[in-house]
């Protein structure tokens, strides 16, 4: 059956429902994509809680994979039967999406459908984390948080690209060992280990260079104490709460730090940003450097279950979503 998953209003995973709809014809700028995959991610639950306020009633889901079945007037650079996949549009939690062109996003021949769903919004986020707000180097240390999910096992296979030393931290010792595994110099676990002393003590008292921080509340004071001076802090999500306000006093005590709050949408509003960072994600993929964990699947059906799970923190790696 064709429909989509909408809300009415914010609120827990039940607030979600499948509406039956059939696809509709794109209008100028715009592409008709059937969907084969659809991708989870936790900026969908800031969406569904009213964290990230949406006109209501909304459809949800930001990320999937498909094929062109139709496109708008002035769509040149797409054709029917194209594979495609978007991170950034609403509406992914369906059979179908009608998506702006300038979004879609070709993929090369050596990616699968089920790969880019799990990781093209992930690893967009990646990029532009490790490429563009802080250029991370081999001389780099950097802290990662939520290491073992789908951000975090990406970020440490890319970091071990490049080099630098990464101390990863996580909430159990499977967790921090799976963060090892696929790349990161040191884990932590936080439940049991003081991360900050931890991190003093790994980097010989000096601290990190950049903390990649997308926990928000609970790893805040970690993130800004395990700093050296100059150092960078980037908050780039809330899985336990919204980061407390940053005073710049603050920032000059701790020795002159950078605080920054980005996002995807920011880094890939131009067409070309979008698949440049694209290209590097997929080609290191495709070069075996990184390799996408997609470690839960569930029917679409099952989405309310899925957003649960996610909540839960009972999910590693990336998740997708399977239509039909």
């Amino acid at each position: 059956m064709h429909g989509f998953f909408r809300m009415q209003a914010p609120g827990d995973p039940e607030v979600l429902e499948f509406s039956a709809a059939e696809p509709q014809a794109p209008v100028a700028g715009q592409v008709l994509v059937r969907h084969t995959a659809v991708g989870l991610n936790y900026i969908d639950t800031y969406h569904r809680s009213g964290l990230y306020p949406l006109p209501l009633p909304t459809r949800l889901g930001v990320e999937a994979v498909g094929v062109v079945e139709a496109v708008g007037d002035g769509v040149t650079d797409l054709r029917v039967g194209t594979r495609v996949a978007y991170a950034g549009a609403l509406g992914a939690y369906g059979t179908w999406n009608l998506v702006p062109a300038g979004r879609l996003v070709p993929l090369p021949e050596g990616i699968s459908d089920d790969v880019a769903a799990a990781s093209l919004l992930k690893g967009l986020t990646t990029a532009y984390l490790l490429t563009r707000t802080f250029v991370l180097g081999r001389h780099h240390t950097a802290l990662v948080h939520a290491a073992a999910g789908g951000v975090g096992l990406i970020l440490c296979q890319w970091g071990r690209h490049i080099g630098a030393t990464l101390i990863a931290t996580a909430g159990s010792d499977e967790k921090t060992a799976l963060a090892v595994e696929n790349g990161a110099t040191h884990a932590v676990n936080y439940r049991t280990e003081d991360v900050v002393a931890r991190v003093r003590e790994l980097t010989g008292g000096a601290g990190v260079d950049v903390s990649y921080d997308s926990v928000g509340q609970a790893s805040f004071d970690w993130s800004m104490n395990a700093l050296k001076p100059l150092g960078m802090f980037i908050s780039y999500g809330n899985a336990s709460g919204s980061a407390p306000p940053v005073d710049p006093q603050i920032l000059q005590d701790k020795g002159s730090l950078f605080f920054t709050r980005p996002t995807l949408a920011t880094y890939t509003a131009a067409r070309s940003d979008l698949l440049a960072l694209a290209d590097a994600f997929f080609s290191l993929v495709t070069d075996n450097v990184i390799k996408i964990h997609i470690n839960q699947r569930y029917p679409l059906s099952e989405l309310v279950q899925a957003h649960r799970d996610l909540e839960a923190r009972k999910t590693t790696g990336s998740t997708i979503l399977l239509p039909g």
